[in-house]
């Protein structure tokens, strides 16, 4: 990541990353975060009435979490929701820490269109990294911080304290349109079945095609630190 002094980040110098199996390690639980979100999904018209706890312990999305809000207390609603959020965060922080510019490259190339988005993403990550690491933790910020050289207690408090503040705005969102909320579940629940054959048939073939493409972007990513070995200065 070009200029990552310039964004607040403090680097250590020279970096010399773990090989292939600490990878796979990183790779492994991120895999097993995205098939237990696509279940989520799949299941989401059964559990957002049946078990709205399990529901965003599979899958904390922004939408998952609103029609759950005003069915949870707030000591479950925060903590398994927190929890959830976060858990993916370290593992792309650490990949950008240790494999950088590498990292970066390799994603960039994935997609024309995704490459042109991370290029754009980047030039704010280097405008204003830690606004972004409050406002928007999402997977790239989180490679972003980690190949910038942010530090890990800088990243995990502005992390943390980003996402309960967005939990608290979904949550307060959730109490003012209880009403419209309520509609939308009364929905759900009048057309569960057809909604959940649907919702099953379309993530199970999201999810084949999830844990194709994970594989191949290992070995591609695996392959690229070989021919071209990071280092993060």
């Amino acid at each position: 990541m070009p200029d990552s002094a310039a964004v607040g980040t403090e680097n250590t110098g020279e970096r010399t990353p773990p090989g292939r199996h600490t990878l796979k390690l990183l790779v492994a639980p991120i895999v097993a975060l995205i098939v237990i979100s696509n279940i989520g999904d799949a299941l989401a018209p059964k559990l957002v009435e049946s078990n709205p706890l399990l529901l965003i312990a599979m899958n904390a999305r922004n939408r998952n979490l609103i029609l759950v809000t005003n069915q949870l207390d707030a000591l479950s609603y925060y903590g398994v929701a927190t929890a959830r959020l976060l858990l993916s965060d370290p593992l792309f922080f650490l990949i950008g820490y240790w494999y950088g510019d590498t990292a970066l490259t390799w994603m960039e190339s994935r997609t024309k269109t995704y490459g042109s988005m991370l290029r754009q993403w980047e030039r704010w990550f280097q405008k204003a990294s830690y606004p972004l690491v409050f406002i928007a933790p999402n997977n790239v910020i989180c490679l972003f911080a980690g190949a910038a050289g942010m530090s890990a207690p800088a990243f995990f408090i502005i992390n943390i304290s980003g996402t309960i503040t967005r939990l608290y705005l979904i949550r307060w969102l959730g109490e003012a349109f209880e009403r419209p909320i309520d509609d939308v579940l009364d929905f759900i629940a009048r057309y569960r079945v057809p909604l959940l054959v649907v919702s099953i048939s379309f993530f199970a073939v999201m999810m084949v095609r999830e844990l194709r493409q994970s594989g191949e972007d290992l070995e591609a990513l695996e392959e690229a630190i070989d021919e071209d070995p990071p280092t993060n200065s």
